[in-house]
Parts: structure tokens; C-alpha cells; sequence
């Protein structure tokens, strides 16, 4: 039985802790949250401790921990529980620097914990579908990328002026979907973007749309537009040409039926957010960490996989500041599979 603390009693850390307890193998002894009344319901539903962090790391008797928090506790908390031997499931972002995202990397390396990053995408049935389609050989060659990724609206503008900006806070997972599906490595990030939704947000620093084209080592293309605002609903779907054909990814919906009028074909709109649209996506990540702890498998999203999608948001920002396109040969001094494979070099 692996015992496990929660970090977080918020709205992810309630999925989170849904999904936990369903886990065969799996037990939730420990809720921390600064505050305290969601500490203790949730607590509560699920027969847990509310304790301080300390304790959490004191105890031998915690086998790993799940840290659905705020981003500024991320770095700390994965740093720390990597020092005290518990692997480590931990909500996107490492952190909001490069630096610091590093230093976590080369603390759970050395460690030799486990640590899965919450890109909770990779585990969505369609999306997942698709990629085995790719990797058995569907569609040829890919070749080129498009991803669509629109929120149903903005959240708060006080989230939004510590969230570390658009390309940080909601495209991070976009540019984990372009590494996992085209299997590559960005040459050259160059971004556009403007504030059309709420004057808001341009007064806090920040856009709400955006364009994105990545040019990758092999010459592949990949172009993300998003927004933070859709009229429909959460509109999350993607698109790769390979030099056989095309495979694209939907959108899902509360139901699957489709009307015929006289006048018009309807079908329901997307699902309305993406606590909705990724329900089985969470339940899917959190089973596939605990299979990891259990049988030995290899994550299939790692800490290095948040820093490179942390880099590449990084380099758009920049992007985006200057005009420009951004070679990733000159970021951070090296390239970016450079700088991945130079974080387990230095944590021998």
C-alpha cells in the first residue's frame, strides 16, 4: 500500500484526490492546503489528516506525494520531496523560471524518484488514439502540426497577473502536445499575439490570443492559435499531415447525438471546460503514475518534459517581446535536447 499526501485542496486537488482513492494499491493520509477549511473538507470526504508540510516529509511512512497547489509552491515542494525519498506527481508548471525548473529536474534525478508532470493530455483517450495511429505508420512521414487550443473565457485578471503570462499558464500544454506528437525538437519558436477580449488583461501585462510557429530540427512545422475566450465552449483539437494522409483529434461532447431538421443539422457544443473535457484524461494520468510506482514503467510525462515545455514557453515570450523569431540553439546557451540531456548529466 503506498501512503500519500495531497498538496492542494482546491479545485484540481479535489479531482485529484477523487482519482486517488479509486487507485487499488493507494491510500490519501495526508491533505496540506493554506487554507484551512478546504483542507478539512477534503480531508474529510476521503478520511485523511489535514498535517503542515513538514510532516508530510517527516513521515517514512509516505511513499509519494501529489501536489496540485498554486505554481509558486511547485519548485519548493517537488525539491523537498525528492530530498525525503517520495516520488512526486506534480500539476504543471515545474515553475515559472527555466533555473528553477532545472534545479527540480537535477534534485529528482539525483534522488532517483519518480516525478510525473500533470500534462494531463497525453492521457486523453482521442488524442492518445491518435498518437498510436501515428506511431504505427497511419499517415507516412508527419510533417506538419496544427494545434487549436480556445478557453471559454479568461480567468481573473488577479490569477492572470502572477500566472507568469498566456505562454507560460495555457500554452505550456500545447507545446508538450507538439514535442509528444511530432516526437521532435524545436529549431525556431516565433509568436504573435494581442489582447482582444478584455483591456484588462493588456493593463496586467498579458494577451489573450495568440499564434505560435515552431519550426523543428527535422523541418517539421507546427503553428498553435489559441484564445482565451470561445463563445461555444472549450475547444481543444488538433491536426497532423503526414506524407500519407491526415489524422485530426475533436473536440468532445456531453453527448454524441446528432439532429436532423429540415433546416439544419445540430450536434451539442463542446464540452464547457476543461475540468469537463479531460474527466478521463485526470483519471487515466493519476492510474498511470501509480502503475508506475507499482510495476516499474517508465512515466510517460517526466520533469523533463516540464522544462522543456517551460523552455519553449520561454522562448515564445521572448518571441512575442522582440518581434522576432527565437532559435532555440542560442536559448539558454545550448539546444534544447542539450539542455535535457545535460540535466541528467549533471545529477550523476
Amino acid at each position: 500500500m503506498t501512503e500519500v499526501a495531497l498538496f492542494g485542496a482546491g479545485r484540481i486537488g479535489k479531482i485529484h484526490a477523487a482519482n486517488l482513492v479509486r487507485q487499488p494499491g493507494a491510500s490519501l493520509k495526508y491533505v496540506v492546503d493554506v487554507n484551512p477549511g478546504f483542507a478539512r473538507d477534503l480531508a474529510a470526504q476521503h478520511g485523511a489528516q489535514v498535517v503542515d508540510a513538514q510532516t508530510v516529509f517527516d513521515d517514512p511512512a509516505i511513499g509519494a506525494v501529489v501536489i496540485g497547489s498554486s505554481t509558486d509552491t511547485h519548485a519548493e515542494l517537488i525539491t523537498r520531496a525528492a530530498a525525503a525519498g517520495k516520488h512526486i506527481f506534480c500539476e504543471k508548471p515545474v515553475d515559472l523560471t527555466v533555473e528553477r525548473a532545472q534545479a527540480c529536474a537535477k534534485a529528482v534525478e539525483r534522488a532517483g524518484v519518480t516525478c510525473l508532470i500533470g500534462f494531463q493530455r497525453r492521457y486523453d483517450p482521442t488524442f492518445s488514439a491518435l498518437k498510436a495511429r501515428l506511431d504505427a505508420g497511419e499517415i507516412g512521414d508527419p510533417e506538419v502540426l496544427i494545434v487549436t487550443s480556445r478557453d471559454p473565457g479568461a480567468p481573473p485578471v488577479e490569477y492572470i497577473k502572477h500566472s507568469g503570462g498566456i505562454f507560460k499558464d495555457m500554452l505550456i500544454h500545447d507545446f508538450d502536445i507538439f514535442r509528444w506528437i511530432l516526437d521532435d525538437e524545436a529549431s525556431t519558436v516565433y509568436a504573435s499575439g494581442s489582447c482582444l477580449s478584455d483591456p484588462a488583461i493588456a493593463e496586467a501585462g498579458d494577451i489573450d490570443t495568440t499564434a505560435v510557429t515552431i519550426t523543428t530540427r527535422r523541418g517539421r512545422i507546427c503553428q498553435i492559435n489559441t484564445s482565451r475566450r470561445t463563445a461555444y465552449g472549450y475547444d481543444q483539437r488538433f491536426e497532423i499531415l503526414g506524407s500519407g494522409g491526415m489524422l485530426q483529434a475533436g473536440n468532445v461532447r456531453p453527448t454524441e447525438v446528432t439532429a436532423y431538421g429540415s433546416k439544419a443539422v445540430s450536434q451539442d457544443l463542446p464540452e464547457a471546460f476543461f475540468l469537463e473535457r479531460y474527466r478521463a484524461a485526470y483519471a487515466a494520468e493519476m492510474a498511470h503514475f501509480f502503475d508506475v510506482l507499482q510495476n516499474g514503467s517508465t512515466p510517460r510525462t517526466s520533469v523533463k518534459d516540464g522544462l522543456a515545455a517551460l523552455i519553449l514557453a520561454e522562448a515564445a515570450a521572448k518571441s512575442f517581446r522582440e518581434g522576432r523569431p527565437v532559435e532555440l540553439s542560442s536559448a539558454h546557451n545550448s539546444p534544447l535536447a542539450d539542455v535535457l540531456a545535460a540535466v541528467g548529466a549533471a545529477a550523476q
